[in-house]
């Protein structure tokens, strides 16, 4: 294994730089190229085709089938003289991962001969395997129909000469398999609550859409190191191995100047980005040694989560080009910061206002904060709701750890909107206010933009902090997909604003004047939600202690996470706007269960083999190097030899202890497994992993890493963490 360790290092040192050749366009001129986007639909779909297309994208309505062959045969005519030979219904199963299943256009004709055909019930539905994807006992092994399902919204695209349809996809009894389908009904939900909302502010606004900005953080390893790593191949991170003497500690590698390997592999997976339509803005080096981070422009929600999925894809891809392998995994070295999935949530009006942006009149800022506060309130009202829909394995290593948010929600708000806050509830009253009294708190109003334009700052220890125009979710894991938390979000806003307007309407029938009755709701609000509100160092002991007695929820392990979607308030809230149904909630829960098992499964599995197969014979091998050193000595020196060899003596004895730990707690830790493998109930089998199985394998990482600190670095099998943070 040494050999292997140091013939990776001998193939990086040789590594020569691949370059990207880019396009001698600029990239306006070849974005969206391979995206069959509404500009090519004009062109390749007839005027009815395409306004059936259109209303379909903008209001939701169904597509008349009579236009689904035109609008399939336009597709196909596009994809093809593209390149394209196949086509897929592209979806996203509950795995975190994406499906595909390729046919091909091409059709052999009876009595010899082939064409090309692509009707438009291929179209608009399919039917994949969904035998063996995750689906919580929704379906039997035996049963293997399922349906993917045309999404209109999402445009569709070539990638590999394929050409990809996003899609929904569903059980044979419709339960929603996937992330997509309820995300789309939280949309539509949260939607037309903002709609009806804002017609108190505008009578013109007749959409209005979630927009999303997220921010995709990655690790990049060199491709020989990564092999080198068994844990890092079957994982996705490290299992073992001290945090190397110099990483983070400098900050001299976020923002610093980009490696050049990087920098060549950002160039291809962005010009890929671009063809697709994704609107990749920004690259740089984050916090610690080999991270990075890439951020695109604000999207419709659903497409935005649809592209965030198809780059992790991409960049997986070009990474192979470039000898590298991009990781995701929230936390695939142990003592250095872990990667994040920042989701920038905001509302857009058809007549292009962001909702949660302030105005330049008292009016609109009215409506700002209406928004605003509603937001808050789903964050107090749900907060648990909020962590529990980003738990998962992987970012369990990551919440708290300094480097993300605690597993407890807060809001910042700044101070200078908080003052804004405590100044509404101080002023606003529910008697009728004289005009004058309304007139200053108006005035007042007016003023947030000026006042925020030097007085607003940023919290990064705040689970949903404003920054300006929107709320930006920092708990989500890197690996994980942006759908989870938005539509947990949605339904969550959604429902406070149709609260809100049930409220509002109620004291305007009563006789109060709208916008007083409107302000009188949102100081409401405020007081109601006080307690989420903090503006200081989340990571400290002291958040979490004032959390506990201000009674916001911390979850304290992914089990119980889990548990959060069937508590009665939680599930009434999804199935009561028909985001989930009781049965998708209860799969889901079963699914979450399983994958957590698994992955802790694979994780003690990986510890063992590497453990008793590489670790231990290394670990013995120096030690008899030892032994024959002090027996050495002791021929040639018997007098002195037990004071020239006390260090050695110590380090064998030492290897012994910590070889003994390991093979005990390798023992201990296969019973564990094999005990709660035969444990039908999946909750006592989860927990069991969790509170048994894992603390087992921290131990044995612990001797690990001991053992690390002694064994000769000659010897030493893996890749070291010092040796994995660079790229040349």
């Amino acid at each position: 294994m040494a050999t292997l360790r140091f013939k990776a290092l001998d193939e990086i040192s040789r590594r020569e730089l691949i370059e990207t050749k880019l396009s001698d366009q600029k990239i306006s001129g070849y974005f969206g190229a391979d995206v069959f986007d509404r500009e090519t639909m004009r062109q390749y779909i007839a005027k009815d085709a395409y306004e059936s297309l259109c209303n379909a994208i903008d209001e939701g309505r169904r597509i008349d089938r009579k236009f689904a062959n035109q609008i399939a045969q336009g597709m196909k005519t596009w994809a093809m003289e593209r390149g394209a030979t196949h086509y897929s219904h592209w979806f996203q199963p509950l795995n975190d991962s994406t499906a595909e299943k390729h046919d091909a256009f091409f059709e052999p004709m009876q009595g010899g001969g082939s064409f090309e055909t692509f009707k438009g019930e291929l179209l608009v539905q399919q039917e994949p395997d969904a035998s063996s994807f995750p689906n919580g006992g929704l379906r039997n092994t035996f049963e293997a129909r399922g349906y993917s399902a045309w999404d209109p919204s999402s445009p569709a695209f070539i990638i590999d000469k394929t050409l990809c349809i996003p899609s929904i996809f569903i059980a044979y009894t419709g339960e929603a398999l996937d992330f997509k389908t309820p995300l789309l009904k939280s949309l539509q939900v949260v939607c037309k609550a903002a709609e009806d909302v804002c017609q108190y502010f505008d009578k013109d606004v007749k959409k209005v859409n979630v927009t999303l900005g997220w921010e995709q953080e990655y690790f990049l390893v060199d491709e020989a190191l990564f092999l080198a790593r068994p844990d890092l191949m079957q994982t996705g991170r490290t299992l073992m191995g001290h945090i190397a003497a110099k990483d983070q500690q400098l900050d001299d590698h976020y923002f610093g100047a980009i490696p050049s390997r990087v920098l060549e592999y950002m160039k291809e997976f962005e010009e890929q980005a671009y063809r697709l339509g994704i609107p990749i803005k920004t690259r740089h080096n984050e916090v610690a040694p080999n991270q990075f981070e890439c951020a695109p422009m604000f999207e419709e929600a659903n497409i935005a989560v649809d592209h965030n999925t198809l780059l992790m894809t991409v960049m997986r891809k070009v990474a192979l080009k470039h000898k590298l392998r991009v990781l995701f995994h929230e936390k695939p070295f142990a003592g250095v910061n872990g990667s994040g999935k920042h989701c920038n949530w905001s509302m857009m009006t058809d007549t292009g206002v962001n909702l949660l942006a302030p105005g330049k009149t008292p009016k609109n800022n009215i409506q700002f904060l209406t928004f605003f506060v509603n937001a808050i309130k789903a964050a107090h009202d749900y907060g648990t709701l909020f962590m529990a829909s980003i738990a998962t394995q992987s970012n369990s290593h990551r919440l708290g750890a300094h480097e993300a948010p605690p597993a407890v929600m807060s809001v910042f708000a700044g101070s200078t909107l908080s003052d804004m806050l405590d100044s509404i509830e101080e002023r606003v009253s529910d008697k009728k206010m004289t005009p004058d009294e309304k007139t200053d708190i108006k005035l007042d109003i007016g003023k947030i933009p000026d006042i925020l334009l030097d007085n607003t700052d940023r919290n990064r220890t705040s689970p949903f902090a404003f920054t300006g125009n929107r709320f930006e979710f920092r708990a989500t894991g890197s690996s994980h997909t942006c759908a989870a938390p938005l539509t947990v979000i949605n339904t969550a806003i959604a429902e406070e604003l149709i609260q809100f307007k049930k409220e509002v309407d109620a004291l305007i029938d009563k006789g109060v004047k709208k916008d007083e009755a409107i302000l009188q709701v949102i100081r409401k609000y405020i007081i109601a939600s006080k307690k989420i509100r903090f503006e200081g160092n989340g990571y400290s002991q002291a958040w979490l202690d004032e959390a506990g007695k201000r009674g916001l929820e911390s979850i304290g392990s992914i089990p119980e996470a889990f548990t959060v979607f069937n508590r009665p308030q939680y599930k009434e809230l999804l199935t009561k706007h028909g985001v989930y149904s009781e049965s998708e909630i209860c799969a889901r829960y079963e699914i979450n269960l399983e994958i957590l098992i698994k992955k802790i499964q694979i994780e003690s599995r990986v510890l063992a083999d590497m453990a008793a197969n590489h670790i231990v014979p290394t670990a013995i091998k120096y030690q008899n190097v030892l032994i024959q050193n002090v027996q050495g000595l002791q021929d040639i020196m018997p007098d002195e030899y037990m004071e020239l060899a006390s260090e050695e003596m110590r380090a064998i004895t030492k290897i012994a202890k910590y070889v003994k730990s390991i093979r005990e707690h390798n023992r201990q830790m296969i019973d564990a497994r094999k005990k709660y493998n035969n444990t039908e109930n999946i909750i006592e089998r989860a927990n069991g992993y969790w509170d048994v199985v894992r603390p087992i394998m921290s131990v044995i990482r612990q001797d690990i890493d001991k053992l690390e600190l002694i064994v000769d670095d000659e010897l030493w099998p893996l890749p070291k963490y010092r040796e994995m943070m660079s790229i040349n």
